[in-house]
Formats: C-alpha cells, sequence, structure tokens
C-alpha cells in the first residue's frame, strides 16, 4: 500500500502542473496590471480550487524547501506520501476556511546580543500558506515598485546593489551626494494587521484565514501587530506593507533595508518625516540607532557590502567589514577543527567560499585581504601539517578548498523596471536566470538552450538547479556526462533510481 501511494506521488503530471499554475498566474498578473479586478478576484479563486497549485504547493513545503524538516507544533518533521494525499483533500475541503494551528517558537540569536523569534507553522499550515501566496503574489507584483528587491521572484541583492551603483555613479555632482540609512525596528513583529488587510487583494474568505493566521502568531503585548517570522507567506506580507515607502524619495529597498539618497539641497530631516508618516500608518517605527544620515564620499554598509564613492567620483563596493569576519570566522573554524581529516575539511570549505565570492562577485576583490590568499595560505600550512602530504598534494587540496569565481566590479545587469516572472515573458527569465551562473554551470544551460535536461521546462527564478552525472559516476566531470536539472526533477529521477 505505502508503495502504492509512492508511485501515486511519483506518477502525478508535474510538469503539466507547473504549466497550469504558471499560465492561471501570468492571467492573473495581467487582469491586475490592467485594472480588471473582478476578473483578478475569479483567477485567484481559480488557482485556490486547482489541483495542480495544490499538489505543487505540498510538494514545495514537503521535498524543496530548504526548511522542509523543521517541525511545527505538531512535531511532524515529514509526511508520508499516503499523508500528502491526505493533506490534498484536506485544502481541497477546507482552503476557503481554513483554521490555522498554533506555532512553533524558536530562539535565533541575532548579531547584537539580542535575540528574535522565528515562529514556526506546522506542515500542513505551511501548505496553505504556500498555495496562498501562489494566488496573491502574482497580484500584487503588479503593483509592486520597481525598486523594491527583496523576498520577490526575479529579484536579487545585486539588482539592489547595481540600482545603488546607478544612482551614486550618475551626475556631476555624486561626491556631494548624501545617503540616508534607514532600518525598521522589529518590521515583522509590528505590522498593524489592520491596514495589511486592507492592502492584501485577495477574496474575503482567504483574508479571514490570513486573519486568523497572523492572530495566532501575535505578540500577547502587541495583539494588533506582527507577521510570524518562519511562515511562506510571511516576506509577502512584509512586501505588501511596506510597497509605496520607495515612492516617497529616490531610494532602493531590500524587504526592510533601505537607503535613500539625497541630492545636495534636499531636506533630510523634512524626508525623514515623511518616511516616519507612512511607517507609522503601517504601526512601524524607524529604529533610531540604525538610521544616519552620511556623505556618499563617507561610505556606508548596505546588504553585506562597504558603498561609497571615492573622492574622483568613482562608486567602489566591497564586501563589509562585518560580512568579512562572519566568512573569515566560519573558515576558521573549519581549518582548525580537529574532528575532521584535511580532505572533509576541503569539501567543507568549498561550498562556503564558493558561495561567499559568488554573492561578492561584482565588488571589487584584488588585493590579499578580499582574494582570500592569507586565509587559503593558512589552510594549506595546515593541510599539509595534518596529512603529512607533499607540497603538490597540499596546494592542489587548498585549490579544492578555495574554488575560484570570476568577478567584475560593478557588471552586474539590473533586471528591468517593468518586468515580473509573471509577466509570461519566460525567454527573458530563462536567460536571465542563466545569467546568474558561471563556470559550468553557465556552459551547459547555454548547451541545453536555458532549459531543464529532464522536463524540457525552461528554468525560472527561484528554481534551483542540480548537476547530474549521467552515468552515476561522481567523479566523471566530463562535460557530456553532465546535465542541468531542476532540484525536484533531480530529486524524482533518484527516487526512481532507488526502486528499480
Amino acid at each position: 500500500m505505502v508503495n502504492d501511494f509512492s508511485e501515486r506521488w511519483k506518477s502525478l503530471p508535474w510538469k503539466k502542473f507547473r504549466k497550469n499554475l504558471l499560465r492561471l498566474q501570468v492571467r492573473l498578473y495581467k487582469a491586475y496590471r490592467v485594472g480588471d479586478t473582478k476578473r483578478a478576484r475569479q483567477l485567484q479563486k481559480l488557482i485556490l480550487k486547482s489541483t495542480a497549485a495544490r499538489m505543487l504547493a505540498i510538494r514545495q513545503v514537503t521535498q524543496l524547501n530548504k526548511g522542509k524538516k523543521t517541525a511545527g507544533i505538531d512535531g511532524k518533521k515529514c509526511l508520508t506520501f499516503k499523508e500528502r494525499f491526505e493533506l490534498d483533500e484536506m485544502l481541497r475541503a477546507y482552503t476557503f476556511k481554513w483554521q490555522h494551528s498554533k506555532l512553533r517558537e524558536i530562539q535565533i540569536p541575532k548579531k547584537d546580543g539580542n535575540s528574535r523569534i522565528l515562529k514556526v507553522p506546522s506542515i500542513k499550515d505551511r501548505a496553505w500558506q504556500c498555495l496562498i501566496k501562489y494566488a496573491i503574489e502574482p497580484a500584487h507584483e503588479a503593483t509592486f515598485h520597481a525598486r523594491s528587491y527583496g523576498f520577490r521572484p526575479g529579484r536579487s541583492t545585486q539588482d539592489a546593489q547595481k540600482y545603488v551603483f546607478e544612482l551614486l555613479s550618475k551626475g556631476k555632482n555624486n561626491t556631494e551626494k548624501r545617503v540616508l540609512e534607514l532600518d525598521i525596528e522589529k518590521c515583522f513583529d509590528r505590522i498593524n494587521h489592520n491596514k495589511l488587510m486592507e492592502l492584501i487583494f485577495a477574496p474575503q474568505s482567504i483574508k479571514i484565514g490570513l486573519w486568523r493566521c497572523l492572530k495566532i502568531g501575535a505578540n500577547p503585548e502587541f495583539p494588533q501587530q506582527g507577521t510570524p517570522q518562519g511562515g511562506v507567506v510571511s516576506p509577502l506580507l512584509a512586501n505588501i506593507a511596506l510597497n509605496g515607502v520607495e515612492e516617497i524619495h529616490t531610494s532602493v529597498r531590500y524587504a526592510d533595508d533601505m537607503v535613500f539618497v539625497l541630492k545636495p539641497g534636499v531636506n533630510a530631516g523634512e524626508l525623514l518625516k515623511k518616511i516616519e508618516e507612512f511607517l507609522t500608518e503601517r504601526g512601524l517605527n524607524i529604529k533610531a540607532s540604525k538610521t544616519k544620515l552620511v556623505m556618499a564620499t563617507d561610505g556606508f554598509d548596505f546588504l553585506g557590502w562597504h558603498i561609497n564613492v571615492q573622492k574622483n567620483g568613482k562608486f567602489r563596493s566591497v564586501p563589509s567589514e562585518e560580512n568579512f569576519k562572519a566568512f573569515k570566522n566560519k573558515v576558521k573554524y573549519i581549518v582548525n577543527n580537529s574532528s575532521y581529516g584535511a580532505p572533509s575539511k576541503a569539501q567543507k570549505l568549498a561550498p562556503i567560499v564558493r558561495g561567499w565570492r559568488n554573492y561578492h562577485r561584482y565588488c571589487k576583490l584584488d588585493g590579499s585581504r578580499f582574494s582570500l590568499w592569507s586565509i587559503e595560505y593558512r589552510a594549506f600550512t595546515v593541510f599539509n601539517k595534518e596529512e603529512k602530504m607533499n607540497r603538490a598534494e597540499a596546494i592542489s587540496l587548498s585549490l579544492k578548498a578555495f574554488p575560484d569565481v570570476k568577478y567584475s566590479e560593478n557588471k552586474h545587469i539590473l533586471v528591468k523596471a517593468d518586468k515580473s516572472v509573471f509577466d509570461g515573458d519566460i525567454v527573458y527569465w530563462s536567460k536571465r536566470n542563466a545569467k546568474e551562473y558561471n563556470g559550468l554551470n553557465a556552459k551547459l544551460l547555454k548547451k541545453q538552450n536555458h532549459a531543464c535536461g529532464y522536463c524540457g521546462m525552461k528554468f525560472l527564478p527561484g528554481e534551483d538547479l542540480h548537476l547530474h552525472h549521467i552515468d552515476g559516476n561522481h567523479d566523471n566531470w566530463k562535460d557530456k556526462n553532465l546535465i542541468v536539472v531542476h532540484q525536484s526533477c533531480h530529486q524524482y529521477h533518484h527516487m526512481k533510481q532507488s526502486e528499480s
């Protein structure tokens, strides 16, 4: 019986489901963009009743999400194939009258020594939230400001970095520009529920479900405020609440991190007052300790970078001191750990180093510090000493631990302001998605015409890519033995192999 449910799950038409959901989302985006709210609401109901959307939501939270094995209040870390079909029946019957379970609270330490509470829903509630997100995100994407980048499909921190570059590089007086750094105090915990409900575009029954979701996660001291951090839909709700702050003045926003660029003569006090009025209406406050006005030439930290305009007028971006220190500490912890040998250390270091270099690949990374020369040399010394290997072997291992990533300062291509992943332009988004990769991945994506090697569908932003070894030999890295596939396609293939 277990195998029957397993086979049923694997034999579901996932490719068809993805096409059907995207088609409905594109229609919803276009309807809301032209102001046809009646048609948009009908399409939202179609998505919420869609088998494709339900199944994809269940698969997303049980198989694909990074936090899929974090248990909620019910203690469940995963669902059997039978339970997934039971959850589909539950969503089909109760989507429009959903009762949200209580949340599991997890203390997460913050950089300043304090802690924040991560509130984790059960798997069933996560699936419901994911389904709701499918139905409301396209409508709000049609109205989101072009210069907000955080928690939005198809947009990234590198887009925010590039737009800051454009704002500070253009014009004759760029050395005289000022930057207002702004941070919101406990953004997720303080968003006003009533105002948020006014801003959300959704059927009334879904708004009631979201209202219950918000109330379950509310702090007893602030019962009318907050969105639970840890929910699938929470980042979208925060974006809905903050959308429009960019219209007050030239700015860049990534989630609740904002910078406003002021030309000479702009009154910073008046600007700050307008921003405070906007936030107060939403139950939010500016965090005074992290809000400051600086000259562009003095520089400021934003999203892990230190950004400034040099005296010659040129824009410069490098990893921030805090970001570099955190990365360095991770590397040192692994290199100095005596619990495992040099080969294991190299294996653990490689994804950390590659990820850090990828994140900063549009910064200035030359020079001994950000080239990581001294850190790599330290690792080489430890490897050589621990394993008593020859110099060539130690060098080879350190090169494996510190994979090279090409960088090109300020060369990121900014996403087009009027584009959305729901606009139907799959070619634009698949090509853009491919440009986010370099080396072997980029080469294979071009060879495959930006499509999955299994299902043939184009890769869209937010979809994780996996390299698959055709012959099963993970030491064979020849191009002809590798294809790029969706994470879900890769999982499906290996599940089929394990059963055959």
